[in-house]
């Protein structure tokens, strides 16, 4: 049977995108549903690959192959000649024929890209719509025109920045009976700038919905909750300006003065119930474009998904319970903004369950982790409702992440006070129960005590866990690959986390030593000062490894021929060299001694599944290459560190004698401890990373295993698995089907298309531009919704894109031509889609019109960069080279 050319939406499902593309999948969907969709047709996919197979697209395609995604010029270059190779395309006269037989009365003529209205990437606006056009020649001509738009500056410079293939993308065309709308907009079923669910969000202005997407007036605005039906937020805008039809084809934009709002309370309730089902429908909130006729018919016209919302975390469904929640971000406070390998989360869920044993709630399934983990976006939650609403948890809290995550703790704090977290649970009797316990276990005190009246021996205490680690983590010679997940399995679930208190005293001993001093110095420490006596602490694990891998490169400089290889020779080519142990051999032993101490660590290190500095060396081949490249002694590490320890040494006498007397000798003895003490912070960490290093390497092991029989392509895929799902693999061959190395597997083979998929899910979600540190069971990241202290003089418009940023504005009135220095601001009167490609380097976005739904807000939004639009008059007050901070969060742009 022949692939058609012509569709009608009636007859169009969801599995048939690479047929029709995003925009008509979602309007067939519709359709077929029920909604309210003008009728319409599509001319597939097929047709534009007839027409273009011929085009001569191979080079272009080729050299796109291999272009950056930051060389615009290239970009557009290679976009350009694409676009002249699909407009010269002759048409098939069969393919031809039929459209103009689908040409009937007005209609809109719009591109339905393979790329396009996904749940991944929504191509707002990327490729071309030709509006009101009318004759079969017209609609022809705007067919043709369409398939051209897949190659658009815009469009290329898009899928290159989201890695999408330029070569796997084909076009369909939407010819759809023109809706003459008295009002139009677009409806967001959930608020795209707070992230808050169940929140539609509305833009309307009078004429066509394309001056509100295209972001040229600034549209009447309302929010609106969904459930209640309750209007809580009405913004009328100016609408200066509307697009109307023309009689004979095509539109024209006309000034207008509408006063007052130009849709009803009813109207409003109408669109938010509307958007609430085809949310409902599709299963998650969408990005809809509606349009009201002169008889006050609403017509839906377009759904997709809403790309840029966050995830909300999902505990297991057994332990999910009732009322709003608030989720916190561990990786993120961790600093690290990538997503965890699915082996890394299994991990993450084994080790909750040891921290929960800790604080006296067994797990019964260790696996599915503690009541309070979660996760979403490939990254890891904790649950910290019932830490906020505890009297002992929300000061405590906060307070450790004021010393690493800020932020965090700013948003937390800002939380107690929303009723819906109020204190419930008041007492401190089920906290100092839980610290007595642990503190009597592990004997915290008393180790603290002996750490204080003899640091060395703290010291040794260490060297002794950490000899006494390696011995325990040695990897068995004869184990069976489910016996070696059992070791893994109960390390990670019961002797990896009682570690850590075993270790925390003689750190904690410091900390808590520089606090005495603290208190004791009041306000005679000035600002900083107690800080320099933190600078170049001893004992520090990881310190020690730098200055490890600096003197490494100092004994590599007195062999010239080696110097001259690092400096001239990539590093991953040098890596390889050095597994094959071929490097010179001053570079050859000394690498290996360093890795042999810290070839445990990593980029990301908490993360199991990413492979380590033993296993994957260029990272460091870099840097002490780096290190090669440094000249000038003064800034040499381990002079800056000795320069750091003298200066700390130095305060401490100055506070001393500052203070005088008796609490002058008590500063110093408290400083020095602290000293002396305070280094071991990160050794906690240092070991719990070697635990989880040895974990990998056996999990590697049962990877080859697995290969071996069948099951994986290579070891590593073992990473993008769970524990969980290795089990059953391991369980399925495991002798039971009698198989052996070699043979077919009896297991289903799907372990291949699980790891392909998890591979691609995580390459998705590594370009995710914004993780949210703290966000609600709604959806709401509390950063996105807190409202700054106004500023004098500051120029105000509509939050778009959360966040914020400082830098260098450039006043642009005119893309063609125009270029941005990275992380310059663009400033602009307004912008529609063929602006976009300048957001690559933009650090952020102001305009003078438009509201949060258009097409700037959305990229912006997408491409993670803080944005404000409605700024008045914006180009006239702000000049190109004026340092201005772009507020998107509260709507402000401060200039200075």
């Amino acid at each position: 049977m022949p692939t058609p050319l012509i569709l009608k939406f009636a007859d169009i499902g969801a599995e048939m995108l690479p047929l029709v593309g995003g925009k008509a999948v979602n309007l067939g969907v519709l359709t077929t549903a029920g909604f309210p969709v003008p009728p319409g047709l599509c001319v597939t996919t097929e047709a534009y690959r007839r027409v273009t197979e011929r085009a001569g697209l191979d080079g272009v395609l080729d050299a796109l192959a291999v272009t950056r995604a930051d060389d615009v010029q290239a970009l557009n270059e290679l976009a350009g000649r694409a676009r002249a190779l699909v407009l010269s395309a002759p048409v098939p006269d069969d393919i031809a024929e039929a459209v103009r037989r689908s040409a009937h009365g007005p209609v809109a003529v719009r591109s339905s890209a393979t790329a396009e209205d996904l749940p991944y990437a929504s191509f707002a606006g990327q490729q071309d719509t030709y509006l009101n056009v009318i004759g079969d020649e017209a609609v022809l001509d705007a067919v043709r025109r369409c398939w051209a738009s897949l190659w658009t500056d815009r469009a290329v410079a898009y899928r290159a920045a989201g890695h999408i293939d330029h070569r796997a993308v084909r076009l369909a065309v939407v010819i759809q009976e023109m809706v003459q709308s008295e009002v139009a907009g677009v409806l967001f079923t959930a608020n795209p700038v707070t992230g808050r669910r169940r929140e539609a969000v509305i833009d309307a202005s009078p004429g066509l919905g394309e001056a509100v997407v295209s972001g040229a007036v600034n549209p009447d605005h309302f929010v609106v909750d969904v459930a209640t039906g309750r209007i809580t937020e009405r913004r009328p805008g100016d609408k200066r300006l509307a697009v109307r039809s023309l009689p004979g084809g095509g539109v024209e934009r006309v000034e207008t003065a509408t006063e007052g709002v130009c849709v009803t309370d009813a109207q409003v309730r109408a669109l938010a119930e509307l958007g609430d089902r085809v949310e409902e429908h599709y299963g998650s909130p969408q990005d809809t474009e509606w349009a009201i006729d002169a008889k006050g018919t609403l017509w839906l016209t377009q759904s997709r998904p809403i790309t840029t919302l966050y995830p909300i975390p999902r505990r297991s469904a057994a332990d999910r319970p009732p009322g709003a929640r608030i989720y916190f971000c561990l990786s993120l406070a961790q600093g690290l903004y990538v997503p965890i390998t699915p082996m890394g989360m299994s991990a993450f869920r084994v080790l909750s369950s040891s921290v929960a044993d800790l604080m006296g709630n067994p797990v019964a399934d260790r696996s599915a982790g503690a009541p309070q983990f979660a996760e979403a976006g490939g990254r890891p939650f904790i649950d910290a409702t019932g830490i906020i609403r505890s009297r002992v948890g929300r000061v405590i809290f906060p307070r450790l992440l004021d010393v690493m995550e800020a932020r965090s703790a700013t948003v937390l704090r800002g939380l107690a006070g929303d009723p819906r977290f109020s204190v419930t649970q008041r007492s401190v009797r089920p906290a100092l129960r839980r610290l007595v316990r642990n503190a009597a276990r592990f004997r915290i005190p008393s180790r603290a005590v002996a750490a204080l009246l003899d640091p060395a021996s703290a010291h040794r205490r260490a060297d002794r866990l950490g000899a006494l680690l390696r011995v325990r983590l040695a990897p068995p010679t004869d184990a069976t690959s489910l016996q070696r997940l059992d070791r893994v399995e109960q390390i990670l679930g019961s002797r990896a986390v009682p570690l850590l208190p075993e270790i925390l005293p003689g750190a904690a001993a410091g900390f808590a030593m520089l606090g005495l001093a603290y208190r004791l110095l009041g306000d005679r420490a000035r600002p900083g000062e107690l800080q320099t006596v933190l600078r170049g602490l001893p004992h520090n694990v990881t310190t020690e490894m730098d200055l490890a891998l600096w003197h490494l490169a100092e004994r590599i400089r007195a062999d010239g021929a080696a110097v001259a290889l690092l400096l001239g020779t990539p590093a991953a080519e040098l890596a390889g060299r050095f597994h094959a142990g071929s490097l010179p051999g001053s570079v050859q032993k000394g690498l290996a001694g360093f890795l042999e101490m810290y070839g445990v660590r990593a980029v990301a290190e908490i993360d199991l599944g990413v492979p380590r500095w033993s296993e994957d060396p260029t990272h460091i081949i870099g840097v002490l290459a780096n290190y090669l490249r440094l000249e000038d002694p003064a800034l040499a590490p381990d002079a800056l560190f000795a320069r750091g320890a003298a200066e700390a040494i130095a305060m401490i006498g100055t506070l001393g004698a500052r203070v005088g007397g008796v609490r002058g000798r008590v500063v110093r003895f408290a400083l020095g401890r602290t000293r002396a003490l305070a280094g071991l912070r990160e050794l906690p960490k240092f070991t719990m990373i070697t635990v989880l290093a040895a974990m990998r390497a056996e999990l590697r092991t049962i990877g080859a295993d697995l290969t071996a029989r069948g099951l994986l392509d290579s070891p590593g895929d073992v990473f993008s698995l769970t524990l969980v799902e290795v089990r059953t693999a391991l369980t399925a061959v495991s002798g039971q089907g009698g198989v052996t190395a070699g043979t077919a597997s009896p297991y289903p083979g799907t372990l291949r298309a699980l790891v392909s998929a998890r591979r691609e899910e995580f390459a998705r979600e590594a370009r995710r531009r914004h993780v949210p540190r703290v966000l609600l069971s709604d959806g709401t990241e509390p950063e996105a919704v807190a409202t700054a202290v106004p500023v004098d003089g500051a120029l105000t418009g509509t939050p778009a894109s959360a966040g914020n940023v400082t830098g260098t504005a450039r006043v642009v009135l005119d893309p063609v031509g125009a270029h941005l220095e990275p992380g310059e601001i663009l400033v602009c009167p307004s912008t529609d889609p063929g602006w976009t490609p300048l957001f690559l380097t933009a650090g952020g976005l102001v305009m003078e019109m438009g509201g949060a739904n258009s097409h700037g807000a959305v990229v912006a939004r997408e491409y993670g960069i803080p944005a404000v639009v409605g700024v008045a008059r914006a180009s006239e007050h702000i000049v190109t080279g004026q340092r201005i901070t772009v507020d998107g969060t509260s709507g402000t742009v401060v200039t200075g």
